[in-house]
């Protein structure tokens, strides 16, 4: 086993699942009676729905039926509107007067290079990164869906951890655990994870491996609580991130600096057990949501390849080149990723020829595209809904890396998809309306204003404070 590489203190990653923000440590017993529930959770089928097919495991209160709002986390850009990152509310009921319309729009003050977003274990809080300021702002979406809140800021993950780039936001039962990219030191890609209590109280801090193979690059995190396995994967440091396209791609040093790994952890201890030699910076992770599947999935962005991470027939977790996504010789960029419910489809997006492809996933290690249709000229981020016949699409990659003149359209759209070809329903223009560059999105509903209750609401909010 490879030798843990993380700060080790009296603190557990797990806590008490409880409808509120009032979580409390539990003890080794219970922790690990929890993790079991867990286990036998994420191993029922569940029925049908209309939410994300990417939420962590452990997050509660999923939208049934039709989703009515879409989050949509957007950069700044100086001189438009107020020039501010933002949370924009986007009306996505088909039986709303304001179907396809933005509703509401939420600045946070500054530009930081908002990026991605996570929700709380509960579903009523949403937790957004900004990877050039470290900061990090909590929205209330529970107490009115159709028009968030932001009710705390977090700014202490640099000084605390030696991290920087708060990217991944991955709920686990009573705390939220962040994905970095960078650190403060250098500026490169060493990073790691912070774990998080829910009202934004810092706890610990577990360094990415750098020995046995590991570079100590990170980027997205995916849990299989029923395989005790954390997995994560590796992109690039501020340094990259920041730095414009067009001079990144022509710097052969800057481009020796992107993460070529991904990395098996052990759940209950949070120790690194194993690291994949992952070529080419494997990004997103999607572990198959069908009943008894045990492999995950992810896209390098600069190899183009699809990989599998699964367990060999001596029960040894490996990862393979399953596939390959468009033309590698035209570097399309692979972006994001969205796996169907089912485990038997994925859609890919690449960024620079504005692509998106479908792969039929039901060999998972022999994946077959059989559609593909150009929905932009750059697109990034992909949300499918859990009965797959919705589909959203982005366009912002990173503020230095979108393209620039006519081909940087900003937009979010939403695609109906009856198995053989996606259709355009509507498009909600970003520039148009002087908001920014539209990146990550979320789902939301009225659903989880009466979940819990006005009670509940309070007991919430008041943590914060």
């Amino acid at each position: 086993m490879m030798p843990a590489h993380v700060r080790r203190e009296d603190h557990s990653i797990f806590s008490s699942r409880r409808p509120s923000f009032l979580s409390r440590a539990l003890p080794a017993t219970s922790i690990i009676a929890l993790l079991f529930l867990g286990a036998v959770l994420i191993g029922v089928a569940r029925p049908a729905r209309a939410d994300e097919t990417c939420n962590s495991p452990y997050m509660a209160n999923l939208i049934k039926g039709q989703e009515e709002f879409v989050y949509v986390w957007t950069l700044g850009v100086k001189g438009m509107g107020d020039g501010s990152d933002k949370l924009v509310t986007i009306d996505v009921n088909p039986a709303s007067k304001r179907y396809g319309k933005i509703i509401a729009t939420l600045s946070v003050g500054g530009r930081g290079e908002a990026h991605h977003m996570g929700f709380s274990d509960d579903r009523r809080f949403l937790w957004a990164g900004s990877l050039d300021t470290n900061k990090i702002s909590v929205f209330d979406i529970g107490s009115n869906p159709a028009k968030p809140k932001l009710i705390k800021t977090i700014s202490n993950l640099a000084s605390q951890t030696g991290y920087a780039g708060p990217h991944t936001f991955y709920a686990l039962p009573g705390r939220m655990l962040i994905g970095a990219l960078s650190n403060t030191k250098d500026h490169g890609g060493v990073t790691g994870m912070a774990l998080y209590s829910n009202k934004g109280d810092y706890i610990q801090k577990y360094d990415m491996p750098t020995a046995n193979g590991g570079d100590g690059y990170g980027y997205d995190i995916g849990i299989n609580p029923s395989k005790n396995a954390l997995l994560t994967s590796s992109f690039a440091g501020w340094n990259n991130y920041m730095m414009d396209l067009g001079k990144l791609v022509k710097d052969p040093e800057a481009m020796k600096h992107f993460g070529n790994t991904m990395v098996m952890w052990n759940l209950k201890s949070m120790q690194p057990e194993k690291v994949f030699a992952v070529p080419g910076a494997p990004l997103e992770i999607r572990w198959s949501l069908k009943q008894g599947d045990d492999w995950a999935i992810t896209a390098t962005a600069l190899t183009s390849k699809l990989w599998l991470v699964k367990k060999d027939a001596k029960g040894e977790w490996q990862a393979k080149d399953v596939a390959t996504i468009g033309d590698p010789a035209k570097i399309p960029l692979p972006v994001d990723i969205s796996i169907a419910a089912d485990g038997k489809g994925l859609w890919v997006n690449t960024f620079m020829d504005g692509m998106i492809h479908y792969f039929d996933l039901t060999n998972p290690e022999a994946p077959k595209e059989t559609y593909s249709a150009h929905t932009g000229s750059q697109v990034n981020m992909v949300s499918q809904s859990w009965d797959g016949k919705r589909v959203y699409i982005s366009s912002s990659l990173l503020g230095n890396w979108d393209k620039k003149g006519d081909d940087d359209q900003q937009f979010v759209k939403l695609f109906s998809w009856d198995g053989k070809e996606l259709k355009e329903q509507w498009t909600v223009d970003f520039y148009k309306a002087k908001l920014g560059r539209a990146h990550h999105m979320k789902f939301g509903a009225k659903t989880q204003q009466t979940a819990y209750g006005p009670a509940t609401d309070s007991a919430n909010l008041a943590a914060y404070r």
